[in-house]
């Protein structure tokens, strides 16, 4: 969201966050989806996320269907941080993926851990 919000007080770390990783990025269908919503206001920003998928720099290799057992094991682990669904499934593509390298500003990172008990690497740094 703040990369493409130009008022959000996020914008300019996220910007140069991204200028500094090499694509594809990682993502699931619920992030896209979550993004897309919360951009809603934002003129072509939900265009732009979906542009993002088209070519290929947002990469989404992860099907819910047949990951839907390891995603409810992370929502169990953080119910009582009130965990959405697109954060559980970062946490298990983190697993998947072997990475901690997450892109959000999302300050519920800071508590989640992936691979049993290894802290997320949020980009952008503060």
């Amino acid at each position: 969201m703040a990369l493409l919000a130009r008022n959000d007080k996020f914008h300019e770390a996220s910007a140069e966050a991204v200028a500094n990783i090499e694509a594809p990025l990682i993502t699931c269908e619920a992030v896209i989806a979550e993004s897309c919503y919360l951009l809603r206001n934002i003129p072509g920003a939900p265009e732009a996320i979906l542009e993002n998928v088209i070519q290929g720099i947002f990469q989404i290799p992860f099907q819910l269907s047949r990951e839907a057992a390891g995603v409810r094991t992370v929502l169990r682990k953080y119910q009582d941080h009130a965990i959405d669904l697109a954060d559980a499934c970062l946490i298990h593509l983190a697993n998947e993926f072997q990475t901690g390298d997450i892109l959000t500003v999302d300050g519920d990172f800071r508590v989640y851990r992936w691979a049993r008990n290894r802290a997320f690497h949020i980009l952008p740094e503060e």
